[in-house]
C-alpha cells in the first residue's frame, strides 16, 4: 500500500474507479483461493475479472497492493461484523463467546475470501522479510487478551496468563478453521460450539 504522501496526491477515484478496484481485489481473492498465494498473477487475475493486465496496473501499482487490499478489506469487514456483537455482551465470557463465535460464523459465510485471506496473511512478507501481518496478530491477542483480563477484575473468570490463553483460544479457532478449510464437508458449526464449551470451561470460575 502507498504511503501517506503518495495517497495524498492521488485524487479521490470516481465510481467507476472504484467499481473497478472492488471488482479487481474480488477476483484476486478467488484466485488465491483457487490457486494458491504463490500461483496468483496479475495474468490470472486478468482472466478471473475479464480484464487486461493493463488495466489492473492503470489502477494498482503492483500485485502486493491487490493482495494487501484482500486480505485487509475482509479482516476489516469481519471486525465490523464482530465488534457488534461483542459490544452486546455484559460479561468478559459473553465477550469472548461473542468474539470466537462471530468470527467463526463470518469466515463460513465467505469461505472463498476466507482462504485468500487467511492464504494472504500466512505467506505474504515485507520487504526486510518478516511477516505482514504480524502487528494485526499481535493487536488481536492484545485485544483478547485485555476482555480476560477484564473479566479476571471482575471476577468471573479464574487466574491465569491472559496473553497467553488469548493466544491459545485465537489458535484454536485457527486450527478448527484450519480442518474446514482443507476439508469444505468439515460441519463448522458443530465445531464452533464444541470449541466455545471448551473455552467456557478453560476460562471459567469452577463452580463451588
Amino acid at each position: 500500500m502507498g504511503s501517506n504522501s503518495e495517497a495524498a496526491g492521488r485524487k479521490k477515484p470516481s465510481f467507476i474507479e472504484q467499481a473497478r478496484r472492488a471488482q479487481i481485489v474480488a477476483a484476486a481473492a478467488e484466485v488465491v483461493a483457487e490457486v494458491g498465494y504463490a500461483h496468483t498473477s496479475f495474468a490470472r487475475i486478468a482472466e478471473k475479472a475479464g480484464i487486461s493486465k493493463g488495466v489492473i496496473t492503470y489502477h494498482f501499482s503492483s500485485k502486493d497492493e491487490i493482495l494487501r487490499l484482500v486480505a485487509t478489506q475482509f479482516f476489516d469487514q469481519c471486525w465490523q461484523h464482530m465488534e457488534a456483537r461483542i459490544s452486546a455482551q455484559e460479561t468478559a465470557a459473553g465477550q469472548v463467546r461473542a468474539w470466537i463465535g462471530s468470527q467463526l460464523e463470518f469466515f463460513g459465510a465467505h469461505r472463498t475470501k476466507f482462504l485468500a485471506m487467511s492464504d494472504i496473511m500466512a505467506n505474504h512478507r515485507s520487504e526486510d522479510g518478516s511477516h505482514a501481518y504480524a502487528r494485526e496478530l499481535a493487536e488481536e491477542v492484545n485485544g483478547l487478551a485485555e476482555i480476560l483480563a477484564q473479566g479476571q477484575r471482575d471476577g468471573g473468570l479464574r487466574q491465569f496468563d491472559t496473553r497467553s490463553v488469548a493466544n491459545i483460544i485465537l489458535r484454536c479457532a485457527d486450527g478448527v478453521l484450519g480442518s474446514w478449510a482443507m476439508d469444505p464437508s468439515v460441519d463448522l458449526e458443530a465445531e464452533s460450539a464444541a470449541l466455545l464449551d471448551f473455552i467456557d470451561h478453560a476460562i471459567g470460575r469452577e463452580s463451588s
